[in-house]
């Protein structure tokens, strides 16, 4: 399968939290200024809209939402980023280029993920 990313994906490990009263604890496993990818067992369906927050290096939460592109049962999913303001794409690139410039054990990599 051919990989329609217009962005690409960096590997970061960020608590996360989703939007749902009985979502399980979720982490961003890698993250684009397109979309990221939530790892959790929650269920979700392909075209769904959820929310969540991520946790900032600062200790604030950023609110997200993206679209399900992808589901993996067990294990997580990944979403595009919608609606954002500019404000919340500042804040996703600043995550990205924390992840860049930072070293292993901070929670942010900046490893390229290449499919």
């Amino acid at each position: 399968m051919p990989d329609r990313r217009s962005k690409p994906r960096l590997s970061v490990s960020l608590n996360a939290v989703w939007e749902r009263t009985d979502a399980p604890p979720t982490r961003i496993t890698n993250l684009s200024e397109g979309g990221c990818f939530l790892d959790t067992v929650g269920e979700v369906s392909q075209g769904e809209i959820v929310g969540f927050r991520v946790l900032m290096p600062d200790e604030d939460w950023l609110y997200l939402e993206g679209e399900v592109r992808h589901h993996v049962r067990g294990i997580g999913f990944g979403v595009q980023f919608v609606d954002l303001n500019d404000d919340q794409q500042e804040k996703v690139r600043e995550l990205i280029k924390i992840a860049k410039q930072s070293g292993s054990g901070s929670g942010l990599t900046g490893d390229l993920v290449q499919d």
